[in-house]
């Protein structure tokens, strides 16, 4: 009998199914590696102990110290266009041959074409920009411009969001992993429910979210003081897409009540989705958008807020001031980053991949009961497994056997919420990778399901 565990984001890292694991990695150096890493660095939820020890990568591969080659569906949302893109590492290799680092009083050739670039993609007035070291202190920064703008200090989030790991990031989340045993938090932060709506494998979500935004009203009239409302477009851990209809009633909400609608794009810009930004798949403009992780180009530490042009009214007050704030090594990583996405037609080729998955995935939900629900748009995927469809009981330990047995066969991807299966694959993978992987997929659900009736 499995112990069962109160599990939500990360890897199933401290069940007997870890143990197992290494067993099937066995190897004299990377037990001692691991052991190494257990005895030098601070202990942590959702990443300790680790799975392996990384030598190398490239395109859509990771590979261990014993050869071993996994292919990467989770990449900490840094992979868009590949690990060791080398367009992305010759721009970086050019520029630490001229200016590897610019002190903070100074500005760049390539800090301020990245600032232009970004503004040049972004709809109406959202030209102005700030850069930082990563997604977290985005989402400060974000925090402090809207207090700025506003004049108001509250702000509205979802429970289970996550927008950072420092103090302020995760007072504005809802992820208790990260708040517990940490005392008092930035005040004024109120939470509602994520917009979920289940619909099984084989039906559509309609707008079946609206009332979520109608519970997002309800709080900003009986609060009061509300300035921001801090949000991710489409929720990356297990990927819950709200509807047109969701986010039409959030935006005229937010206008209505001169709320600032901060959108959260740090895992799933860039392409992502389908589109550049994820907001573009539902016409409308955040006030302002925070942006990371791919946006460093798989190498460099990058992230940046663009808020509409009127926002520009801190001049007397630091919102960053960070250290590598207007970095040209991140910037360089940047551009080049969103000049393989236009120059390669990555965009079309990423919508082309997501009819590819629907029909692919669709087909083993109709083979394996298991699955109890599926989401996806562009290449982030979100596969749900449950014990009955109906009753909808998660289905934790299934999900850890899938997942440890598509590991051991050469593909890595996350566990979300205990028993969602998220896949999220460089947007460079070719649609033979693709095959490759869902094959994998395929056999760790034969093997889950056979175990599940004993």
């Amino acid at each position: 009998m499995r112990e069962k565990h109160n599990r939500t984001e990360g890897d199933i890292n401290l069940s007997s199914a870890r143990n197992e694991w290494y067993s099937v990695i066995k190897n004299a150096d990377t037990q001692a590696y691991l052991q190494e890493d257990a005895d030098h660095f601070l202990h942590q939820a959702l990443s300790t102990p680790c799975l392996d020890v990384l030598a190398s990568c490239e395109g859509i591969y990771l590979t261990d110290i014993q050869g071993k080659k996994y292919m990467d569906f989770h990449g900490n949302n840094v992979h868009q266009v590949g690990y060791r893109n080398p367009y992305i590492i010759d721009r970086i290799k050019a520029q630490l041959d001229i200016l590897p680092f610019s002190p903070r009083r100074y500005t760049n050739v390539p800090a301020i074409e990245l600032a232009q670039k970004l503004g040049d993609l972004l709809p109406g007035n959202l030209k102005r920009v700030l850069f930082a070291p990563g997604g977290t202190s985005s989402i400060s920064m974000a925090l402090k411009l809207a207090r700025i703008v506003t004049g108001k200090h509250k702000i509205i989030s979802l429970w289970d969001s996550f927008h950072g790991a420092s103090l302020d990031a995760i007072a504005a989340g809802g992820e208790l992993d990260f708040r517990k045993d940490m005392g008092p938090l930035m005040p004024g932060v109120e939470r509602i429910p994520p917009p979920m709506t289940y619909r099984g494998p084989f039906k559509s979500s309609g707008d079946g979210d609206l009332a979520y935004a109608d519970y997002l009203e309800y709080v900003i009239e009986k609060e009061g003081d509300i300035g921001a409302f801090v949000i991710e477009t489409i929720r990356n851990t297990d990927v819950q897409i709200p509807s047109q209809a969701y986010w039409t009633r959030v935006r005229e909400i937010c206008d209505r009540h001169k709320v600032l609608l901060i959108l959260d794009e740090i895992p799933i810009a860039f392409g992502r989705t389908g589109k550049m930004f994820a907001f573009e798949h539902y016409a409308i403009e955040p006030d302002i958008i925070c942006l990371g992780k791919g946006l460093g180009g798989g190498v460099m530490p990058m992230a940046a807020i663009v808020a509409r042009e009127d926002y520009n009214v801190a001049g007397s007050i630091s919102l960053g001031h960070f250290t590598h704030e207007k970095s040209p090594l991140g910037s360089v990583a940047a551009l080049a980053m969103l000049e393989f996405i236009e120059q390669h037609n990555i965009l079309q080729k990423v919508r082309a991949d997501e009819q590819f998955m629907r029909e692919e995935i669709g087909k083993l939900a109709e083979q394996f009961p298991l699955i109890g629900d599926v989401r996806g748009i562009g290449l982030l995927w979100g596969i749900e497994l449950v014990k009955d469809r109906e009753t909808r009981e998660k289905a934790i330990e299934e999900a850890e056997i899938v997942m440890y047995e598509c590991l051991k066969n050469g593909m890595s991807f996350k566990v979300s919420q205990g028993n969602v299966l998220q896949l999220s694959p460089p947007l460079t993978i070719t649609r033979e990778e693709l095959s490759a992987a869902l094959e994998i997929l395929r056999k760790a659900l034969e093997t889950a399901s056979v175990l599940k009736k004993y």
